[in-house]
């Protein structure tokens, strides 16, 4: 009875397909999850604490739509060591997600045509058809590494913009700085806005981050700290890149967002003194156990950065081995289906205890005797 009320922009996507995984699998007792995108570990007690004395404090109220002095001063600090000062303007978003959806609103429009690299995080895609645009693919499979020629060949008058991910999610691929630096070019010369998703870069495992960022001076770039800070819900990211294009983004951040969480904002600011080499070492270790527990049994790519895996699964559907996995086992993973117009593997997180990643890889093991 409601349908005539829904917009149209409703029928353009599903439910997220990580959800329907979590309510499939919320009446089982003791699952061996490793299907959630988060780091296991909490953010620093220093940025706890900060936080804590921030609200105590009552800085409760809003902070300028750019974010909190404080926080904006050592972004932009960063940036200006990096890129050079006077060149790239930051400002603080609410997420990674949050920058993503003010970039698309401030630059792609209906018919418009949006790359991505497949298989992609799922809210990419999701996020350019509800403007109306279209995404255009390019499939990295079997390797997950980009074919800068495949770009080329996708690049039409109608193409605005490029997301790129690297580290990668649900992949773990990370390009090579060669690719990196191709991708850059390529976007400068066909007047390409190209969005750099950085939100992994501190987990890279065999190498240094590059981004496209130093080879293109017009590239967007998005980052945060959910992720090497461990404080994925309090929705503190950034954003930097040209100014006429931040300007137009905080326009959008006044009338969506506002502002990310002003306490919250004090907190991350807190945290970015912390060393988290630590975690960084324990993470690459946790990818060595799924690809060394996995790699004669299963085809899968040995993942650079972020924290996933991606093997083939041993079905044609992956998603029915999922559910059998979900189902029989009680194992959390999710289905390649979600981040791919493909359905053939699986993502594993590895954001887990090592002895829950250890029970997972039995757990797949077992499965393929049976």
């Amino acid at each position: 009875m409601y349908e005539h009320w829904l917009a149209e922009r409703t029928h353009y996507f599903d439910a997220s397909g990580i959800r329907k995984v979590f309510d499939l699998a919320a009446k089982l007792a003791h699952p061996v999850n490793l299907s959630i995108g988060q780091p296991d570990f909490d953010a620093p007690e220093v940025a706890r604490q900060a936080a804590i004395e921030a609200i105590s404090s009552r800085r409760n109220g809003y902070t300028q739509a750019q974010g909190a002095a404080e926080l904006r001063q050592k972004v932009q600090q960063q940036v200006d060591a990096q890129y050079g000062a006077g060149i790239r303007e930051a400002f603080i978003t609410s997420g990674t997600s949050g920058g993503l959806l003010l970039a698309l609103m401030s630059m792609v429009d209906p018919d418009d045509e949006v790359i991505l690299f497949d298989p992609y995080f799922v809210m990419y895609e999701s996020l350019v058809k509800m403007l109306g645009a279209k995404p255009v693919y390019i499939s990295t499979y079997p390797d997950f590494q980009i074919d800068v020629q495949k770009v080329r060949d996708a690049i039409t008058p109608k193409t605005k913009m490029i997301i790129f991910n690297s580290p990668a999610n649900p992949t773990g691929m990370v390009a090579s700085e060669e690719v990196v630096r191709e991708v850059a070019l390529l976007a400068k010369e066909k007047n390409v806005m190209l969005v750099s998703d950085e939100i992994y870069k501190f987990f890279c495992y065999d190498g240094t981050f590059a981004s496209p960022a130093k080879y293109n001076q017009d590239v967007l770039v998005l980052d945060g700290y959910s992720k090497c800070y461990g404080m994925p819900g309090w929705r503190i990211g950034f954003a930097h890149g040209p100014r006429e294009i931040i300007q137009q983004m905080l326009k959008f951040q006044q009338y969506t967002f506002v502002c990310a969480p002003s306490a919250l904002q004090l907190g991350a600011c807190a945290a970015l003194e912390t060393d988290m080499t630590p975690y960084l070492n324990a993470y690459r270790h946790k990818r060595d156990l799924v690809y060394e527990g996995l790699k004669n049994d299963y085809e899968i790519v040995r993942s650079g950065g972020a924290f996933y895996s991606f093997p083939k699964a041993p079905t044609t559907s992956a998603t029915e081995f999922v559910t059998r996995m979900i189902q029989e086992y009680q194992l959390l993973v999710i289905p390649g289906n979600v981040f791919s117009r493909h359905d053939t593997h699986f993502r594993i997180s590895f954001a887990a205890d090592d002895a829950v990643i250890e029970k997972g890889i039995d757990i797949l093991l077992e499965a393929l005797k049976k």
